[in-house]
């Protein structure tokens, strides 16, 4: 499986897939004065592959809530520096490097074909998406000097992810829209509906790429928020 998104499948009947979306931060020294040569550097895997099931009764559009959830990665230290250090050892590894936090999600779909006058329905399309955010956590109680200097950082890395997470939820909301009406005609065994919804999915996939890249391209660049809060908690500004 490549590390590219791939349409949403459109398919019934099959097995639910996993779908994983990973906004990664690649971890790199962080010099204590802050020179100007420190470079954050960012890599996206984006594996989504929302696969799809048959319902037999009907859900109303928009009648669904995302479960969001945190899981948290152990590290240590005593001082911003230190913390930041052991991230890099102890974050989940993402391609070749390590990150601070990243976002994945496992989004599964009951969706409702009727074949009906030769041609077929989607009448219902009702997605069921858990969301995840994994962040750092120190071990212990930290230093009075360091704690809010840490709380800044994580409640600053959290803002940030959860911004992924509400790209994903806005994705499953547009793929619900053009998925709940959707008709075929000639086609009594709902084959060449799900050729059509895939290739919609298609779109709507690449378009929350784009949005998500741009948002870490903004946050991660010099200067930009990301580095602004890792540069924050390291050097005590």
């Amino acid at each position: 499986m490549s590390g590219r998104p791939s349409p949403a499948g459109a398919g019934a009947g099959s097995l639910p897939n996993r779908a994983v979306c990973e906004q990664c931060l690649s971890l790199h020294p962080v010099e204590p004065n802050g020179k100007e040569d420190h470079r954050l550097r960012t890599g996206l895997r984006a594996l989504c592959l929302l696969a799809g099931l048959a319902a037999s009764s009907p859900a109303a559009a928009g009648d669904w809530k995302p479960v969001e959830k945190i899981v948290t990665y152990a590290i240590s230290g005593r001082t911003g520096i230190e913390l930041y250090r052991s991230i890099g050892e102890n974050g989940p590894k993402i391609g070749v490097g390590r990150a601070i936090a990243y976002t994945d999600f496992d989004l599964k779909w009951s969706r409702n074909y009727v074949p009906e006058r030769g041609g077929c329905t989607l009448a219902a399309a009702r997605p069921h998406l858990v969301i995840t955010y994994r962040l750092p956590k120190p071990k212990g109680t930290l230093p009075p000097e360091t704690r809010p200097r840490w709380k800044r950082f994580i409640d600053g890395i959290e803002k940030h992810e959860r911004v992924h997470g509400a790209l994903i939820v806005e994705l499953v909301e547009q793929i619900e829209a053009v998925s709940v009406g959707l008709r075929t005609e000639n086609d009594p065994k709902c084959r060449k509906i799900r050729a059509e919804l895939t290739e919609k999915l298609a779109a709507l996939s690449q378009e929350q790429r784009r949005k998500s890249r741009e948002f870490d391209r903004v946050e991660m660049s010099q200067g930009g928020n990301v580095q602004q809060l890792v540069l924050a908690l390291v050097n005590g500004g």
